[in-house]
């Protein structure tokens, strides 16, 4: 366990806020890891887990222990049907992507570039372009601060919501994520429902993963900011999801919305597009900024604060609601002095 007295977060968040902890430690091995969560616990101290750093906006000092997720490893078996991984939190998402693909082990690839750890993956249940971490998922294997014990729950019995989880949720303040189980099928099949991809959907000739895994990448890095030249989050709003009553009636006033079907007769919008609608691409609030490219996005044009950022947040969301009567959420989590709080507390 390597303690530092260098309690800077700054290179650990990837809005690149300036923000220390009382104290820090790279957790290396799973019994580094689950020592020093366990004596935070106890201590009744507050405990930030942090992994990629790519889902949190840090507003103030964190009054508590600060741990980095550094654990690693892969392992791979599998039967006749499916590859089954066992990966540890600490490994980086993109990597385990490109590991599978080099390994002629697809289905993950619509996932790619996505930043942030393995162990984070399930409590965000991270989706994009058509796909959702939920349907490969196989099982989350946990420590229960409140026992100590190591447990393991099914897939099925984590919750996965759109960006939700039991890990959100019931489990929020009390689960530690130590390793991540896939199951990948061997039957590959290639999901081209979504955005670009539809133009793969149209060759005559047969779509091979790494095809998608470039298209992904491509887009994505054509779209979204390098959090290590201009920080950010990646998408800081989630797409609201309205009933079709509502999306007809906003259908009527506008004509170009973007909105994609999902079950209950509900329908997703795409956020971005009415943050870009609203003329809030390059809005600032000191120096956090909506970005000029993509509108979901919040940027650090460079020394702003996290309260830049949340202020900003609030007002995206308030001039979305008062425009079209749909209330966004924050995808990343907003971490105050003492652990997650509410953006209207920030």
């Amino acid at each position: 366990m390597d303690s530092k007295n260098t309690d800077s977060l700054t290179q650990f968040n990837t809005l690149g806020l300036k923000v220390d902890c009382s104290r820090l430690v790279r957790a290396r091995q799973e019994a580094e890891l689950i020592a020093v969560c366990l004596q935070a616990f106890k201590q009744q101290e507050p405990l930030l887990l942090i992994g990629g750093g790519s889902n949190i906006v840090l507003t103030e000092t964190f009054q508590g222990t600060a741990v980095l997720v550094q654990t690693k490893g892969i392992e791979v078996s599998q039967d006749d049907e499916h590859y089954y991984l066992k990966v540890e939190a600490g490994e980086v998402w993109h990597d385990l992507i490109k590991f599978c693909l080099d390994n002629d082990m697809p289905g993950l690839e619509n996932l790619a570039l996505i930043p942030g750890s393995v162990g984070a993956a399930p409590i965000q249940n991270i989706g994009a372009y058509g796909a959702e971490l939920a349907q490969f998922c196989d099982w989350v294997e946990y420590l229960d601060l409140a026992s100590g014990e190591i447990k393991r729950i099914k897939g099925a019995e984590c919750e996965f919501a759109y960006r939700e989880s039991i890990f959100k949720n019931a489990l929020k303040h009390s689960a530690v994520i130590l390793r991540v189980g896939f199951m990948l099928p061997k039957a590959w099949q290639p999901n081209l429902s979504y955005g670009p991809l539809q133009a793969l959907s149209e060759r005559t000739q047969g779509v091979t993963p790494r095809e998608v895994f470039d298209c992904i990448c491509e887009t994505r890095i054509a779209k979204l900011p390098d959090p290590a030249v201009l920080g950010n989050v990646g998408s800081f709003f989630k797409n609201p999801v309205v009933s079709q009553q509502t999306f007809d009636a906003l259908k009527q006033q506008y004509a170009d919305i973007v909105g994609y079907a999902v079950a209950d007769s509900k329908v997703k919008l795409a956020a971005g597009w009415l943050i870009d609608k609203a003329g809030l691409k390059g809005q600032s609030v000191g120096n956090a900024a909506v970005h000029l490219k993509q509108a979901l996005v919040i940027v650090n044009r460079g020394g702003c604060s996290g309260q830049d950022v949340c202020d900003l947040a609030r007002l995206v969301i308030d001039r979305i609601f008062e425009q079209f009567g749909v209330r966004l959420e924050v995808e990343p989590r907003i971490i105050g002095a003492i652990g997650q709080k509410e953006l209207v507390d920030a």
